[in-house]
């Protein structure tokens, strides 16, 4: 027999005053309404209820235990509407970590977006260009461009997919030429970042044909926005994700180059730990972005060639 059930029938008997009228409250046919209530009685081991042909009432001990019994039942469902409530309206510090480039371009101009649908959520945004362990720094949800995790503990949804683009400054490309095939690119100066894979080589595919340039760093960085900021400047070519570029590209602050030959592309992920209940704060950032990425058709954008003429790119 369900205690809960046990409990919730004995307050409805207490306070109806006939387990035909509690019975019906809770939904209970009255067979099975007294069979709750024999059971709670031969659990506790004393009467709690007596009936006679005119009416039903409680025994001391009954009473006595009417009192602690619909305080503790008014307890668990008042606890059960705060659940209900947070669920609803959710609470508390999120912690969030991305790298210093995403945090900028992606997570930071939809905070107050973001704090308006759930004021009392607060974000604690950890920009690190690399992976925390999420577990050990107490870290909610992480923005990852890795397809899978290693730990089997680790929750992942897919946000988008974009490309990674070599492109450069016009002044830069004005003073040093524009690469026309890519053994031209070994001649050039490039800003690379150096925790990708592979960062001083580049895999160039186009259709069935694969090239692989080693290239020299006239500046090595491990931040994506030291790098487009060099890349402005006119100091070299840049190998950045799209999502980091597109903006001053579609401007003409930024040129591609190669634009027809493909690196190989990041899947951008966001990352949590696996529960059975995920947290509501945790779920409401998780769907936020998720309806972001779709509303705004990233995907399509940071994929896509740009519709850009020139040198070496594909209009």
């Amino acid at each position: 027999m369900d205690r809960f059930t046990e409990l919730e029938l004995f307050i409805q008997i207490a306070e109806c005053g006939s387990i035909g009228r509690a019975a019906e409250v809770l939904g209970l046919s009255n067979p099975a309404a007294s069979r709750h209530l024999s059971a709670l009685e031969n659990r506790l081991r004393t009467r709690l209820v007596e009936r006679n042909t005119r009416r039903l009432y409680l025994t001391a001990e009954g009473q006595a235990f009417y009192e602690r019994a619909r305080l503790a039942v008014a307890e668990l469902q008042d606890a059960e509407a705060a659940l209900h409530t947070q669920a609803l309206n959710p609470s508390g510090v999120l912690r969030v970590s991305a790298s210093l480039s995403f945090s900028l371009h992606q997570i930071a101009p939809r905070l107050r977006r973001y704090h308006q649908r759930y004021p009392n959520v607060r974000v604690h945004l950890e920009a690190a260009n690399r992976y925390l362990d999420m577990i050990d720094h107490g870290i909610d949800v992480a923005i990852r461009t890795r397809e899978f995790e290693s730990d089997s503990n680790i929750t992942i949804r897919r946000l988008a997919s974009t490309r990674r683009v070599l492109c450069a400054s016009p002044g830069y490309l004005a003073a040093h030429g524009v690469p026309e095939v890519p053994q031209d690119l070994a001649k050039h100066d490039f800003l690379l970042y150096v925790l990708a894979n592979k960062w001083h080589e580049l895999k160039l595919t186009l259709g069935e044909e694969t090239q692989v340039i080693q290239v020299r760093g006239l500046l090595e960085s491990n931040d994506g926005q030291i790098l487009r900021a060099a890349a402005l400047d006119g100091m070299g070519i840049l190998v950045q994700p799209s999502y980091i570029v597109y903006d001053d590209i579609v401007s003409g602050r930024l040129v591609p180059v190669l634009n027809e030959w493909d690196l190989p592309r990041l899947q951008i992920n966001i990352a949590y730990p696996s529960r059975k209940h995920v947290p509501s704060k945790v779920r409401s950032f998780v769907d936020f972005m998720a309806d972001e990425f779709k509303t705004h058709d990233y995907e399509r954008k940071w994929t896509s060639y740009m519709g850009l003429r020139g040198t070496g790119q594909k209009a």
